[in-house]
């Protein structure tokens, strides 16, 4: 018999008891709840040959650039491999298999394929999203959910989260009024789902609501930090609202509780270490020995090179920790991953080189060699990954390299570009300095 599943779709190898498993961990995926491998765990016990279970599992694991991530689903890989699907599913075991092998770009065209075919295939537009982030594709992150939309409605199971994914897209294109309202539509329907809060984040981030970001994040903090994979992540846009407002202990107390205080060794975790760090020192905060512990995170995976944008993050905490054996073993990697085939190599020869070297001569006093790398990307910075909002870390080091540095006409026209995109806060602040140091 087969069965098909909350969305009408026929799926392979699934007991009645597995497809239910399935079917609670996507709806745990939609709003980064946990714990849906252990969903899935369940679902393949039943039903070893469940090809899109397999396939999810290996999304889950994948999408946080981790390397131990591949490790850690080739089995499933192997499995689904092995068994005799639908096109629908072989074109989703393909696209997983590209992830693998580092072909990021061919995976988000295969996904987008099977979502054109299938828009209801929530894995393909959900999977697909998150590729789309990996890559910087802002276009994607928006058009991939609208061209599915239509096929959905409010009561197919999901909805929240197409609202929610659409709101990030739109935010990212910068059509923030209407992320607003799809970010705020999909929280009604499930306050829970951390990505439409993450997508309203974003928009009062980039249009300099601090205030108003501080009131949004902590009026329902139980519903978007409690058992939940993104909660690391929103702590740290709540961090970046009350560095705009200057309230740098705030910053520090939330930095040594939810966003590091329990050492997190996930990847996306430990950029968003790194980059709070950095961007309190940019503004000259003490921070005392805290990139001890932050280099110590990264230690794990700074001899893979999988992903230029976490390299750069990594390459922070070493250099500003002084781990001078971990520069050294990123420089190798990085220029290993350079020679290598996949899409990294691309990310690195066209962005992520360039950039995590900057962030090492800044941190050794070099901030002329750092202006001359950063100057160059920082227009095309998008091409190795990341939001707006992760990759202004670039343009905040330009400033304030070219501050540091002595170049003061560059560093006023800066800083006046900065103030006129966002007229306060930290810009305001960086702005003066810049006036200062003419």
């Amino acid at each position: 018999m087969t069965l098909k599943d909350h969305r009408g779709l026929a799926v392979t190898g699934a007991s009645p008891f597995a497809l239910e498993r399935f079917e609670s961990a996507l709806a745990l995926y939609n709003r980064f709840g946990l714990d849906p491998v252990a969903e899935l765990d369940a679902a393949l016990a039943d039903s070893p040959d469940f090809i899109m279970a397999h396939v999810l599992r290996a999304h889950l694991h994948l999408s946080g650039t981790d390397p131990m991530g591949v490790t850690a689903i080739l089995p499933n890989l192997a499995q689904a491999e092995g068994a005799k699907g639908t096109p629908r599913e072989t074109a989703h075991v393909l696209a997983i298999r590209a992830m693998v092998e580092g072909r990021w770009r061919e995976a988000a065209r295969t996904l987008e394929d099977i979502a054109v075919t299938y828009p209801l295939d929530m894995v393909a537009v959900r999977g697909g999203h998150f590729v789309d982030f990996l890559l910087g594709d802002s276009r994607m992150l928006r058009d991939r959910i609208a061209r599915a939309m239509p096929a959905w409605g409010a009561t197919t199971p999901g909805w929240h989260a197409m609202l929610a994914m659409h709101a990030f897209g739109l935010e990212e294109t910068g059509d923030y009024a209407r992320a607003e309202q799809q970010g705020l539509a999909a929280l009604k329907i499930e306050p829970r789902d951390s990505w439409a809060k993450h997508a309203v984040a974003h928009v009062l981030e980039m249009q300099g609501r601090a205030e108003e970001g501080v009131r949004f994040m902590t009026a329902d903090t139980p519903a978007w930090a409690e058992n939940n994979l993104l909660a690391v992540h929103n702590w740290w846009h709540l961090a970046l609202y009350h560095l705009e407002l200057g309230d740098y202990e705030q910053v520090l107390r939330l930095f040594d509780g939810p966003i590091h205080g329990a050492r997190s060794p996930i990847v996306f975790d430990l950029v968003d270490a790194s980059a709070m760090l950095w961007r309190l020192q940019l503004l000259g905060v003490d921070v005392g020995d805290r990139w001890t512990t932050v280099a110590d995170g990264w230690s794990f995976s700074a001899a893979d090179s999988a992903y230029a944008f976490n390299d750069m993050h990594a390459m922070m905490a070493f250099a500003a920790a002084n781990r001078k054996e971990d520069v050294r073993l990123v420089r190798a990697v990085q220029s290993s991953a350079r020679e290598t085939v996949g899409d990294n190599r691309e990310f690195l020869n066209e962005v992520g080189h360039a950039a995590t070297e900057a962030m090492a001569a800044f941190a050794a006093g070099d901030y002329r060699n750092a202006v001359s790398l950063l100057r160059p990307i920082r227009h095309r910075a998008y091409r190795f990954g990341g939001s707006h909002a992760q990759r202004d870390i670039i343009d905040l080091t330009l400033l304030e390299a070219a501050i540091r540095g002595g170049d003061r006409d560059l560093a006023r026209a800066l800083a006046a570009e900065r103030a006129a995109a966002k007229p306060h806060g930290s810009a305001v602040l960086l702005a003066n300095r810049a006036a200062l140091a003419a």
